[in-house]
């Protein structure tokens, strides 16, 4: 079991914990401007890494609603009576302001964003003294980066929402208009162009999965993404692929397990672990696998069972594609079914939800039975992929078709499909066509298989254009354009005394 410097150094700094609400904002932690400054600014940097592991921002169902529910992929799960209000807005688009989901992620957002202005004012009143350090100096690499990444979440699930970027002292100090999303993007830009200045490429290894260049420009290449920016998206993405940093090298069905983490083709991802002493600690671990895990009993109680997969998405995986079986967790309908390699270590008949649905539990959360009975069954320990070198490369191979340089672009969609082919010549074979709408066809279905069960299908469909088309086929006949966005928060609305205004037809 990993035991990292680093995490154990942001389990400590949890002490000093903002509070999560937007407008309700008490004194960030037990810090005082009287402490060493430096002290002061690498705790809460720190601590920034612990709020990211949050539940309400990338762990919990907060997460998982508004980035994945809302495709074609993935449904609420779990049993019908366990967050049917959930599945009514997230799977069917009857969008609530008052979701209690909804006020979570915006909060914990914002108090990630809050918490960055304080250390960039921290250390630009350092820097005004003359004795910036080069730590200081990617310390405000990580905020920004943060900042960016938080406010990106925000710009996509709301469209136009409050822009800080200065500390927060009193909630008036927050209570301000929506900004547009081209100025909102034009901060994400700004802090994420600075931020690639000032990261390293690599840092020591007691410092595994700290902030790098790679994450900087990986994620600002996904913001050009979303907005169709090809020329932009296209130098992004190739300037990380020519880092020469990265690689597709671990097999897919190792990507997802112990063995797996911080591997090559890991860009940015979020440390967690367990300890004997704190068998069930989200400090230093978080309840990603918890709320995914199998829902069932005995040795199958696994978690909550939620973000589960639909047969649309088994479907999706062409014949023989190795990806299929390590993403997605089947079940033997009897005891005496034979094991096979898809179903082997799965449990059968205690988790009914998954067989009268259809559906079936996300192996990329499926946790080392060992480690299990060691700890705890609901899998605290378990990293959080957020950013992925075959997702780079599918981006590369995407700008690319769009700006007409197919060969260029069939050359790096052939980059991951063999990396999933692995050694098997029988399955996924070769794209040979150079027609830029075969290509963006493949492309597409690539992103679809590769990422499947992450974070990123939905905003694919709502920036392809096609989300209603894909999400009435589904099903999900609900969905009207209108639903691309989210409306605001009514708590936030409401504490604001008419400075927040709702988004349209809300």
């Amino acid at each position: 079991m990993k035991r990292y410097k680093f995490i154990l150094l942001v389990a400590i700094a949890a002490l000093t914990s903002s509070c999560n609400d937007f407008l309700d904002r008490s004194p960030q932690g037990q810090f005082t401007e009287d402490d060493n400054p430096n002290a002061l600014v690498d705790g809460k940097i720190y601590n920034v890494y612990t709020m990211m592991r949050d539940y309400n921002i990338t762990a919990g169902a907060p997460a998982f609603a508004i980035h994945c529910f809302r495709s074609e992929d993935s449904e609420k799960g779990s049993i019908i009576s366990d967050g049917s209000d959930v599945a009514q807005m997230y799977d069917d688009f009857v969008y609530t302001p008052t979701n209690g989901l909804l006020g979570a992620y915006w909060s914990q957002n914002y108090a990630v964003i809050f918490q960055c202005n304080d250390i960039l004012q921290t250390i630009a009143d350092t820097e005004a003294t003359g004795k910036l350090t080069d730590n200081d100096r990617r310390n405000r690499g990580e905020a920004m980066f943060f900042r960016a990444y938080c406010y990106f979440n925000l710009v996509r699930a709301f469209g136009e929402v409050p822009l800080v970027t200065i500390r927060v002292n009193q909630a008036s100090d927050a209570n301000v208009p929506k900004t547009a999303v081209a100025n909102l993007y034009k901060q994400i830009d700004s802090d994420l162009s600075t931020a690639e200045t000032l990261l390293p490429e690599q840092w020591s290894p007691e410092f595994l999965g700290r902030l790098t260049w790679g994450a900087a420009r990986s994620l600002h290449a996904r913001t050009f993404m979303m907005r169709n920016n090809w020329d932009s998206l296209y130098v992004a993405a190739n300037d990380v692929m020519q880092s020469g940093l990265y690689n597709l090298n671990t097999p897919y069905d190792e990507i997802f397990t112990d063995r797996g983490e911080n591997s090559g083709g890991s860009i940015f991802e979020l440390q967690c672990t367990a300890t004997a002493a704190m068998p069930a600690s989200t400090q230093i671990g978080s309840q990603f696998a918890e709320v995914q895990g199998v829902r069932g009993a005995n040795q199958w109680d696994l978690g909550w069972g939620w973000h589960m997969a639909t047969p649309l998405m088994y479907n999706a995986f062409e014949a023989g594609d190795p990806r299929r079986d390590a993403t997605l967790l089947y079940f033997r309908k009897e005891d005496t079914d034979p094991v096979t390699p898809e179903n082997t270590n799965t449990p059968y008949k205690e988790s009914p939800v998954s067989q009268a649905m259809g559906f079936a539990f996300n192996k990329k959360v499926y946790t080392d039975p060992a480690l299990r009975r060691e700890f705890t069954n609901k899998g605290f320990w378990v990293n959080i992929r957020l950013i992925r070198y075959s997702d780079v490369v599918l981006m590369a191979a995407e700008s690319a078709n769009e700006l007409g340089k197919t060969a260029e672009a069939n050359a790096d969609l052939e980059l991951v499909r063999a990396a999933a082919r692995g050694n098997n010549a029988n399955v996924l074979p070769k794209i040979t066509s150079l027609s830029q709408s075969v290509l963006r066809d493949a492309i597409r279905h690539e992103r679809r298989v590769e990422l499947g069960m992450e974070f990123d299908r939905f905003y694919d469909l709502v920036r392809w254009g096609i989300a209603s088309d894909v999400l009435h086929a589904a099903g999900k006949v609900n969905y009207q354009p209108k639903n691309a966005l989210l409306p605001l928060p009514q708590t936030e609305i409401d504490k604001s005394k008419g400075v927040l205004i709702q988004n349209p037809n809300y």
